[in-house]
Parts: C-alpha cells; sequence; structure tokens
C-alpha cells in the first residue's frame, strides 16, 4: 500500500542492507531524479568557486553524511526523507518510528501560515503608551512602505499583512517595540523583513518621538507553525506497560527543565537534519523551537503525548517553523536541491509539514527506547561502527570490529583496538 496519487511506497524492505550505490539508484528511481542531481549525490562536493562566495574566508567544506527515512506517509503520501546529521541511530529512528505507526494512516500535518515578524525597537519615548497608538494609526502607511520594499513578493502573493506594537519594561526603562507581520510565502525571509524594518525606522522614529536602535527578524516564529500528528496502535507499541512508561516519560520532560532540554534536543535531532539537508538554517529553527517551548513561562515538552481512544498512543508536535524553497542556500547549494527534489515539495509549507511530521516521528522513537531498553542499547549498536573506523578498522573489518564491540557491550575506542588487532594477528 503506497500513495493514492503516486502509487509509490516508502515501505522499502531491507533498504539499510543495500550498499549506498544502490540505495541512492532506488532513491532516483522513487524521486524522479535527473542524470545531474543523483551524480552530484553519488559525489558531493562542494565546488570551491560556489563555497567562496557562500561564506567569508573559506578554505575548505565539510561533509556530513545524508540519509535516507523510509516508511513515512505524511498526509496520505508516500515519501523518502533525506536527512543529513552525524549522529549514529537518528536516521533509524524515524523509519521505525514512521513503520509503526504507517499502517494507521502515518502522519496528519498542517501549519498556520508563512508569515514571519520583524522587530523595531524604540527607547527614549516619553509617553510610550501615546507612541503605541500613533504607530497603529499609521498602517496604511506602513503598509505601503514595507510592500514598496519587495513588489515581486507583494505580486505573488505575499507582503506586509499587520502591525502589532508593545510597550515593554527593561533595565533601561521603558521601549516601543513595533511587529512587522509580513507573509514571506515559500522564503524563509529573513532578508526580507529586515530590509522592511530598515525602511521603516525613520517613520518609526518621527511617529514614535524616540530613536530607533535594532531593526531585525524575531526568530520566535509563532506565526509560522508546524503542527503534526500521529496514533500509534497498541500492538505497534508493545503492549500497555510500554506506552504508560513512554506517557510517563512525557510527563517528566513536561514538567521538568532538565529533562524537557534533552527531550527537545531529540525532536530537533529529526527537524534539524530535514533542515540542514535542505539548505535552510538550523540555528534560526533550533532558536525558534526552544523558545516556544518556553513560551508560557516554563520550558517543556515540544511535543504532547496522550492515550488514543482506541487506547493506543496519540503524538502530536507543535513548534515555529521558518523554512524556505528559495533565497540562501536553499537556492543555490547544489545537494539542497536534490533533497527538494527527493522530497518533492511544492511550497515552504509542505517542506514545514515534513519536518514537523519527522520531529515527531524522532521523539517517538527516543520515548520508546528510553521507556524499554534504555536509549544506549539501540545508539551504540549504531556507533559501534564509528568506534571501529576510528580504531583504524577498514572494508569488512569494520563490521567485525563492531559486532564484537555490541557483543561484549564494551563500545569503546581501547576495546576496538585490542579487537582489531586480535583479528590481524589471526589473519
Amino acid at each position: 500500500m503506497g500513495s493514492v496519487e503516486t502509487g509509490k511506497s516508502s515501505r522499502v524492505s531491507g533498504f539499510h542492507k543495500l550498499s549506498p550505490a544502490d540505495r541512492l539508484k532506488l532513491v532516483q528511481g522513487f524521486a524522479g531524479l535527473d542524470a545531474a542531481a543523483a551524480g552530484h549525490l553519488a559525489q558531493p562536493a562542494l565546488d570551491p568557486h560556489l563555497a567562496d562566495h557562500m561564506i567569508e574566508n573559506v578554505v575548505s567544506a565539510i561533509s556530513i553524511p545524508i540519509g535516507v527515512a523510509t516508511n513515512m506517509k505524511v498526509d496520505g503520501r508516500d515519501l523518502l526523507v533525506p536527512m543529513a546529521t552525524e549522529e549514529s541511530s537518528v536516521v533509524a529512528a524515524v523509519c521505525n518510528a514512521a513503520r509503526q505507526c504507517y499502517d494507521a494512516g502515518g502522519f496528519t500535518t498542517s501549519v498556520s501560515g508563512t508569515e514571519m515578524i520583524a522587530q523595531i525597537q524604540l527607547v527614549q519615548v516619553t509617553d510610550p503608551q501615546a507612541a503605541r497608538i500613533r504607530i497603529l494609526e499609521r498602517k496604511t502607511e506602513i503598509s505601503e512602505i514595507c510592500n514598496a520594499c519587495d513588489p515581486v513578493l507583494v505580486k505573488l502573493g505575499g507582503g506586509f499583512r499587520d502591525v502589532e506594537v508593545r510597550v515593554i519594561d527593561t533595565q533601561g526603562g521603558p521601549m516601543v517595540i513595533t511587529h512587522l507581520i509580513v507573509d514571506t510565502r515559500d522564503a524563509m525571509g529573513a532578508n526580507t523583513v529586515n530590509t522592511m524594518a530598515e525602511k521603516l525606522a525613520p517613520s518609526i522614529e518621527r511617529w514614535g518621538g524616540g530613536r530607533v536602535y535594532l531593526r531585525i527578524l524575531s526568530n520566535l516564529a509563532d506565526r509560522r507553525l508546524a503542527r503534526a500528528r500521529a496514533t500509534w496502535p497498541l500492538e505497534a507499541i508493545g503492549g500497555p506497560a510500554v506506552r504508560d512508561g513512554m506517557l510517563a516519560a512525557y510527563h517528566f520532560a513536561d514538567a521538568d527543565p532538565y529533562r524537557a532540554a534533552t527531550h527537545n534536543k531529540g525532536i530537533m535531532n529529526g527537524v534539524s537534519a530535514i533542515v540542514l539537508a535542505t539548505g535552510n538554517d538550523t540555528r534560526a529553527v533550533e532558536a525558534g523551537a526552544h523558545a516556544y517551548a518556553a513560551r508560557n513561562g516554563h520550558y517543556g515538552s515540544l511535543t504532547t503525548w496522550e492515550v488514543a481512544t482506541d487506547g493506543g498512543l496519540s503524538g502530536t508536535l507543535e513548534l515555529p517553523m521558518p523554512v524556505g524553497l528559495v533565497g540562501g542556500a536553499t537556492k543555490v547549494h547544489p545537494t539542497a536541491q536534490a533533497c527538494l527534489k527527493i522530497l518533492g515539495v511544492k511550497s515552504a509549507a509542505d517542506l514545514a509539514r515534513i519536518i514537523a511530521a519527522v520531529g515527531l516521528a524522532q521523539n517517538f522513537s527516543a520515548l520508546k527506547a528510553l521507556a524499554t531498553t534504555g536509549i544506549q542499547s539501540g545508539h551504540m549498536a549504531l556507533h559501534a561502527q564509528n568506534v571501529a573506523i576510528a580504531a583504524g578498522a577498514t572494508g569488512e573489518e569494520v563490521a567485525r570490529v563492531a559486532a564484537v564491540l555490541v557483543e561484549r557491550k564494551a563500545v569503546r575506542q581501547d576495546v576496538a583496538e585490542t579487537v582489531l588487532r586480535d583479528l590481524r594477528g589471526k589473519a
């Protein structure tokens, strides 16, 4: 059973057993990648000329492995999801979680919109409450100034949407903070809203009667939320005891910031891996997510877990998702372009919805591992190969050394070095 509209299925049995070349061939066929995109993924070197124009003082580039998560069904569509990460078990966790809810319909997602916020800081105002009203009275003029900054965005259906003004108390006295609400459509929108804020700043000074300092976007993009939900049947989870253990782990995370930080980091393992693979800004997404987790004055879980009506486990995730398909590295980096082709997304909203689904899947797997075997069992089994390579193993030695480390439950480099010496001594 696959997507109704495409007939493609993300349930790929034995995908992890294939060679990288065979996996890429399968992905190429699934996504319809052209030879150029497939060729770049096979040899993912970044052109030095391109690198030199992406950032300053370039001397080299670093490669991060891109894995593909299978079994993902999002809003009825089967997907193969590219994920860029250096951490073992992240991709496998998504595959496992998605498989366990696939037959129950997979993930259902939504977004609140594609609006970003720019802030203009006004200080040294003698009458801050009156200044707030004076600025709000200029909404029509604000709209005209902002939209003149980006006529193309307006033509595409985006542009200025609203203005909000807040008076906040600070150590330096009251500040009048103007929020520009801008629909940036398929762009992340940082450059767009920053330009609007800077253009509007002199007018804010005239209307407010103070001095403007900061004019910049907010990464707490709470008008650009992505949401995902899914239900895992009781038989897929492993019974009521496992379900209840997972709920207890969630309750712990939601109550305790020390636990919530690690709980949410696990969610971001999945989220940031797709954000990075598609050339988007991982730092912006991570900052917004953690700020959103503390929006009620207490840092807690980004996810919510409940007992479903049929006795299974119901999970939801909601977080800001300021990602785009145009602008920045997303548009110029060939690997990012290839990953977007694999996903087959048509809009930034589509991408945001998939990312939220993967974050929820990641959290499910982490909670299940914590409630059963512990997080180290699966993680260290996969990490053993990295340890074997660090000890000097090559070729078939890697798998053989890793197997011994797992068997001995001693995934350490000193043990790997001893195992490798013994192995070579017998050869």
